[in-house]
């Protein structure tokens, strides 16, 4: 999709359509039903003529996603008015916008419009937050995951252009609006790519086919990128990983990805670990077979790792990064390990396998230690780790766990300016009790009970002290349903909080 900017007055922008939001700018709650006050949020008075009609007549209400699409408008060189409900003006938020911007173009590429121009609701979000919030949010709109149907017409039901209309009085900003659409556009590009990995069935993105696709990203934007096979893992001695992979005919692969730049601080190193379980049957305590082809998307947390650093390899943030991806199928086979079966870990550590369907948190452990023998003084990860985090959450918000509290709000922080939704979790010292084994230093599964805490407590042991952070995303990598901005499927979730969060640092 071209994206570009202009300060025309939008009545005299000719475009295929003009999306413009409408918001209800009630202000009094009296505990009962106040009729809506809906507003044009547009400053040009033809905009708001010409929809002043449908709006008296009661048809748009403002409701949160609401679309009004009125031919031939009055007054407009615009072929066509799309008037996009944003809810309350008082709770309207930049990323309320972002959804919206989606919303216009789910509704448009449905009725073959090939390109939009997109006003800036200047009165409820600044220019230079509207921006990028639409670039993102039409970027993330435009993708769908069906692109190996061979209906061509359905394919190729997408956006070509967007015009972003801006106020005339922010023509002084131009060149800090142009750069923040571009951030906008490679912060999308990246979302929709971890989106294009996390799709792929099984079959076309093995262990070995996703490190390729690491290796030709890093290439394309300046990363250095290593990825190495079973004989280095098992000569780093990453035995908790390597029980996982060992039941696959597929190779497994460890990819390490670098982000230097010049000028960053010594003192802060970013180390970024991702569960890459390309596909996962559960191993030999084998998943029901209802919703099994689901999991070839338990390789998101890999995913978005990958695609964060496609991200700041291109914003360019003083911050040194490294990005490890462990990469392996978990499948059943005379190889594979079993029930009882101990693991010894990269650090050391003793595992007595109890369940093999809780592999996760066993690539995570050694990918965890990898990144702090690289030197990596703060830790994320991201997994697709646990059901229980889908119980306790829904497919709502993410789940948060860290161990160190300063941290904690500087991701707090970039998570409220990426406005995706997560909610943190306790790690008290109690659900340690859970961990304990009668033959090692540690079981791998425990109680039903708190099941995502005890994932989280588990991978603790092995951040050690380190500041660190866990995301379970099982819950919320995977739309299980379209909604108004996004298509059912992956949903690149938190590559946006990930990437502020390293923005962050070079503060």
């Amino acid at each position: 999709m071209n994206t570009n900017l202009s300060s025309s007055v939008p009545s005299q922008l000719e475009t295929d359509c003009l999306v413009v939001v409408v918001l209800d700018r009630a202000e009094k709650d009296r505990g009962e039903k106040d009729k809506p006050v809906v507003t044009v949020e547009s400053s040009d008075p033809a905009v708001r003529e010409a929809a002043k009609d449908v709006i008296s007549s009661g048809e748009v209400t403002s409701k949160t996603f609401e679309t009004t699409l009125l031919h031939r408008p009055a007054g407009l060189k615009a072929k066509r008015l799309l008037l996009v409900g944003g809810g309350k003006a008082k709770i309207f938020s930049a990323a309320e916008l972002r959804k919206l911007a989606g919303a216009a173009v789910r509704t448009l590429k449905s009725k073959s419009i090939r390109s939009f121009a997109f006003v800036v609701p200047e009165t409820a979000v600044p220019a230079k937050q509207g921006v990028p919030a639409i670039v993102e949010g039409a970027l993330i709109g435009n993708f769908d995951p069906g692109y190996y149907k061979s209906d061509r017409s359905e394919k190729d039901q997408k956006i070509d252009a967007l015009t972003i209309v801006v106020p005339g009085n922010a023509q002084g900003d131009a060149k800090a609006l142009e750069g923040a659409m571009q951030a906008g556009r490679i912060v999308a590009e990246s979302q929709n790519f971890t989106r294009d990995l996390v799709n792929e069935p099984s079959n076309r993105m093995t262990p070995t086919m996703m490190a390729e696709r690491a290796k030709k990203m890093a290439a394309e934007v300046g990363l250095n990128c290593e990825t190495y096979g079973a004989d280095k893992i098992k000569q780093l001695k990453m035995g908790a990983f390597w029980g996982v992979a060992q039941g696959s005919d597929e190779p497994p692969a460890l990819i390490d990805l670098r982000y230097d730049p010049v000028g960053a601080a010594d003192k802060v190193h970013l180390g970024l670990v991702g569960k890459a379980v390309t596909f996962d049957t559960g191993g030999i305590s084998i998943k029901p077979a209802d919703g099994m082809e689901k999991m070839k998307y338990d390789m998101a947390g890999g995913a978005t790792m990958i695609g964060v650093m496609r991200a700041i390899a291109l914003l360019k943030p003083k911050v040194k990064v490294t990005a490890v991806i462990c990469a392996t199928e978990n499948m059943p086979s005379g190889k594979a390990q079993k029930p009882g079966d101990v693991q010894i870990a990269m650090s050391g550590k003793s595992i007595e396998i109890i369940n093999t369907d809780a592999e996760g948190r066993l690539v995570l452990a050694d990918g965890l230690s990898y990144a702090r023998q690289l030197g990596c003084t703060h830790l994320v990860d991201a997994a697709t780790l646990t059901g229980a985090v889908v119980v306790a959450l829904g497919y709502v918000n993410a789940g948060i766990f860290a161990s160190d509290d300063q941290m904690y709000e500087r991701f707090a922080r970039a998570n409220r300016q990426a406005g995706e939704k997560m909610w943190r979790l306790p790690l008290d010292d109690e659900y340690k009790e859970n961990l304990k084994s009668n033959i090692a230093d540690m079981v791998n599964a425990g109680s039903r009970w708190g099941g995502a805490i005890f994932a989280a407590m588990f991978l603790k042991e092995f951040a050690e002290d380190t500041p660190w952070i866990h995301l379970d995303i099982a819950g919320t990598a995977w739309m299980e349903e379209a909604k108004p901005w996004i298509a059912k499927g992956p949903s690149g979730i938190a590559l946006r909080s990930l990437v502020e969060f390293v923005k962050g640092w070079e503060s």
